[in-house]
């Protein structure tokens, strides 16, 4: 009897430590919310091998739907217990949240920030033939041709409410010109509307753009960065090159989340692994293929970086008039 209850008590002083062990040995799950494939997909399998020496094994899921809120919800539902994780962007985390009717997530109650990962500059382009037939060869002559004919320039995007559109509108707005938006359904569709001369102009993402670029199909105006980008060293911004438009800071963004409630210290020690893993060359090479830039964040950072994109976007999807049912 005098036996068995010590078997029993040490068997009860053992399971405390048992359990966080067995936790820690399971695999964290990193959601992308976007079909495999594509940037975020191609980065978060690269961070999960650079990471899995210090944090064990990492399992990249994609979950694509509803423009990445499928994924994005299931990550905000899971348990804060470190072992699962978002590849979020800027459209999970910024412009969904106004552009769908309704979000089964709120994007900054329901989740921990862990980094940023990376940007990539938009760019402004115009037909090449088109920006030669109008005299224009900068961002500050096309807003001076659109004001003067206003209503004759118009831009695609990828479909309503696409960060193209947004930038569009942000554009607009703050230029104080009107040009005709034409959706259409993706991006591939848009950028073969605009080299085939059905529209004029769109406002781009780099990697998407920057082979057009280069042979000549379409003319790069500005990037719509706050800093000119290290892949297109000759192309202004928009604020040096489009005079009204100082300030103007539009790029795309993903970085890492965890659920609502995750330990400070389980949130440091996978912020200090994946900062790590992006300062290593082979993932500063991968990003540089797809024209990313490397922006590691602390948690802190990045928490206030969402909260400004967050009510930025809300100005852009609400003056565009976008909205998903």
């Amino acid at each position: 009897m005098k036996r068995r209850l010590t078997l029993q008590a040490l068997a009860a002083l053992t399971l405390p430590i048992t359990l966080p062990a067995l936790a820690q040995a399971r695999p964290i799950r990193l959601v992308v919310p976007y079909p495999p494939g594509g940037p975020l997909d191609i980065v978060a399998r690269a961070l999960a091998e650079r990471v899995k020496d210090g944090l064990g094994v990492v399992i990249v899921e994609n979950r694509p739907g509803a423009g990445g809120n499928l994924g994005a919800d299931l990550v905000a539902k899971s348990a804060p217990d470190g072992n699962t994780l978002l590849m979020g962007a800027v459209a999970t985390h910024a412009i969904n949240p106004w552009l769908y009717a309704k979000l089964p997530y709120d994007p900054i109650r329901d989740f921990t920030p862990i980094t940023l990962v990376a940007r990539v500059p938009n760019v402004l382009v115009m037909n090449t033939e088109t920006a030669a037939r109008l005299g224009i060869a900068s961002a500050a002559e096309l807003v001076a041709y659109a004001k003067k004919n206003p209503g004759k320039l118009n831009y695609g995007s990828g479909g309503n409410g696409s960060a193209g559109h947004l930038a569009g509108e942000m554009f607009k707005a703050q230029a104080g010109v009107f040009m005709v938006h034409i959706p259409y359904a993706g991006g591939n569709a848009a950028q073969l509307a605009l080299i085939s001369g059905q529209v004029d102009l769109s406002f781009d993402n780099l990697a998407a753009a920057s082979a057009n670029i280069k042979a000549g199909k379409l003319k790069a105006l500005a990037v719509t960065t706050a800093q000119q980008s290290a892949a297109l060293p000759e192309v202004p911004t928009l604020a040096e090159g489009g005079g009204s438009l100082v300030g103007f800071d539009v790029d795309t963004w993903f970085g890492l989340f965890g659920p609502a409630g995750l330990a400070p210290e389980v949130t440091q020690r996978l912020n200090r692994a994946f900062v790590a893993a992006l300062a290593t060359s082979e993932l500063k090479t991968r990003l540089a293929s797809l024209l990313a830039e490397p922006s590691p964040t602390s948690p802190e950072q990045f928490a206030v970086f969402v909260q400004a994109e967050w009510r930025k976007y809300e100005r852009a999807v609400k003056a565009s008039g976008a909205k998903v049912e």
